[in-house]
C-alpha cells in the first residue's frame, strides 16, 4: 500500500500544496519551521483522523482561515482509497472514504496502516503512563476493532463511575447496588483489555529487542515491561479493596487505565540512566517493532514516516537504520531533514527509487 497523491489546504502553516509521490522513498528537505513535519502530520491525519502533534482539531486550521482540507489517494492491493479529512470552525470534523462520511471515526482506524517516528516520541519516556498506554492502544486498535470498541466503552463507563463517586461525596449518600453495576461492566471490559494487552506484549517484546539489537549492534541490554494491577488480582476484587479510597478520592483508583510500560536499560529506568542517543535508539526500535508487528498481523506494509530521524544519532546507528531500509523490509517511506545533501546521500545508498521535495 502507498500514498500516490496528497493535497493540503489551510492545514497548520500550509496554505495550498499538492504532491505526487514515489512508491518507495519521498524526502522533504528545508529549513526548520518551513512545514516539513506538518506534511507528515497531514499524512498521519489521513490514517488516524487526527493530528499526531496537536489533538485539538481546531488549532490545526491555519491562522486567519475558517477550515482545512487534507485529501489523499492511496493504492491498496490494486484498489484505490480516497480519504478526505476536513474541519470547518464551529463544525464537527468530517472524515470521508471514497466520498462516504464515516458515522464513527473508529470505523476508519486500521484501514491505512501507518507508523510515525518523530522527536515528539520522546514524550513516551518523559511523560506519564497515559502516553505509554496510548502507544499500546494505538498498535492493537489498528488490528483489532473489537479492542478499540471495548476501550471506548471502558472509558465511558469509567467516567460514569467517577461521576457517581463524586455524587456520593457531594450528597453524603452511598448506593452500593448502582456502583456494582459499573463495577461489573468495568471488570468484564477491563479483564478483556488486560488480556489483549498482555498477549500483545508477549509477541511485541521479542520484536522490539530484535530491532534494538540491529540498531545498536547488540551493545546495550534493554527491557520493555508491561505493568498492570490486574496481574496481581482480578479487577472485581480490586474494586472491593479500594472502595474506601475511591470514595475519598472521588474517582476510580484501580483498573486498566492505570497500566504502564516500563522502559529500562540494564534494568534501570532509561529516563534517568539512558543518554540522549540511547533513548532515541530505544524509541526508534519501539516504533520499528510497531511497524513489524502491524505488517505481520495484517499482511500489509504500513507507510513509515521518519521525522528528523537522523538528528542526534551517530553515523553507525544511522547506517544500521539505512541498512534495514535497504533490505526492502519496508514499503513506502517519507523522510524529513534539514540537509538535502545528507538526505540524498542516505537514500542513494538504498538503491531504491526516491523523490526529493525541496521546501
Amino acid at each position: 500500500m502507498y500514498l500516490s497523491k496528497l493535497s493540503i489546504v489551510n492545514f497548520k502553516n500550509i496554505t495550498d500544496k499538492q504532491f505526487a509521490f514515489d512508491k518507495k522513498i519521498n524526502c522533504f528537505v528545508g529549513k526548520n519551521g518551513i512545514g516539513k513535519t506538518n506534511i507528515l502530520d497531514a499524512i498521519y491525519y489521513l490514517a488516524y483522523g487526527k493530528s499526531y502533534f496537536n489533538p485539538i482539531a481546531s488549532q490545526n486550521i491555519q491562522h486567519n482561515e475558517d477550515f482545512f482540507v487534507i485529501d489523499g489517494l492511496f493504492d491498496k492491493k490494486e484498489r484505490k482509497e480516497q480519504i478526505v479529512c476536513s474541519l470547518k470552525k464551529g463544525q464537527k470534523k468530517v472524515v470521508k472514504r471514497n466520498g462516504k462520511i464515516y458515522d464513527k471515526l473508529s470505523e476508519h482506524i486500521g484501514l491505512i496502516p501507518l507508523v510515525i517516528i518523530s522527536p515528539s516520541d520522546q514524550d513516551l519516556i518523559s511523560e506519564g503512563s497515559d502516553t505509554r498506554r496510548k502507544f499500546i492502544d494505538t498498535v492493537i486498535s489498528q488490528l483489532d476493532a473489537v479492542y478499540l470498541q471495548e476501550l471506548i466503552h471502558y472509558q465511558k463507563v469509567l467516567s460514569q463511575r467517577n461521576a457517581l463517586l463524586k455524587y456520593f461525596a457531594l450528597n453524603r449518600v452511598f448506593d452500593p447496588e448502582t456502583l456494582s453495576i459499573y463495577n461489573e461492566q468495568l471488570s468484564s471490559l477491563g479483564t478483556s483489555i488486560y488480556q489483549k494487552r498482555k498477549d500483545f506484549m508477549e509477541i511485541f517484546v521479542p520484536i522490539f529487542k530484535k530491532y534494538h539489537e540491529k540498531i545498536t549492534g547488540n551493545a546495550e541490554e534493554v527491557q520493555l515491561v508491561y505493568t498492570s494491577q490486574l496481574s496481581e488480582q482480578p479487577l472485581a476484587i480490586l474494586f472491593e479493596e479500594f472502595l474506601s479510597k475511591d470514595r475519598v478520592l472521588q474517582y476510580t483508583s484501580v483498573g486498566i487505565h492505570k497500566d504502564d510500560l516500563s522502559f529500562e536499560i540494564a534494568h534501570h529506568p532509561i529516563k534517568k540512566y539512558g543518554s540522549q542517543g540511547q533513548q532515541k535508539s530505544f524509541l526508534i526500535a519501539l516504533k520499528l517493532a510497531q511497524f513489524d508487528f502491524i505488517k505481520k498481523q495484517s499482511g500489509v506494509l504500513p507507510i513509515l514516516l521518519f521525522d528528523d530521524i537522523f538528528d542526534k544519532l551517530d553515523a553507525q546507528r544511522v547506517q544500521q537504520i539505512v541498512d534495514m531500509v535497504n533490505d526492502e523490509t519496508f514499503g513506502q517511506l517519507f523522510i524529513t531533514d534539514t540537509h538535502e545533501d545528507r538526505t540524498e546521500l542516505i537514500v542513494k545508498s538504498t538503491h531504491l527509487d526516491y523523490e526529493i521535495f525541496p521546501l
